[in-house]
């Protein structure tokens, strides 16, 4: 049951991290790719602080970090380019309808895709976490989501 918990707390981490943060910016951080990441891997750094990581483990899971960072950032850049589609479409007097669903269909396939990518990224996370680190991770997950 803990090991379950540790594997969904390292897949929310990931996800959270490096889709939500990456991918939106936020307001203190504002869209420069580069202060995203900064701030992506000062949060993950205090949490591997938190987990007393090697620096092995800190290697492996700051690279599952950059390719997990790199393909989200190639899916905003896709987004974008479809939004702007998007928009076109519907200013226009005739909008494609088709195509407009096509757009759609593609875009949740996209992130489909990223989420397995995410989901895989967290299975190699948990991997490189020694048992009594996913345990803790779990824990804290656990106490971040309790009502």
């Amino acid at each position: 049951m803990m090991k379950r918990f540790a594997v969904v707390g390292s897949a929310l981490l990931a996800v959270a991290l490096l889709s939500g943060f990456a991918l939106r910016g936020g307001p203190r951080w504002g869209k420069d790719p580069e202060r995203v990441k900064q701030f992506v891997t000062w949060k993950l750094d205090d949490k591997l602080d938190t987990l007393d990581a090697t620096q092995a483990q800190r290697q492996s899971i700051h690279a599952v970090k950059d390719r997990l960072f790199a393909d989200g950032m190639q899916l905003m850049k896709e987004h974008h380019a479809v939004r702007e589609e998007a928009f076109q479409q519907l200013a226009s007097d005739t909008p494609d309808r088709q195509r407009l669903h096509a757009l759609v269909d593609a875009r949740i396939e996209a992130m489909r895709a990223f989420a397995h990518k995410a989901t895989d990224a967290a299975l190699e996370v948990h991997g490189t976490l020694t048992p009594r680190q996913r345990q803790e991770l779990a824990e804290r997950y656990r106490e971040h989501v309790s009502p």
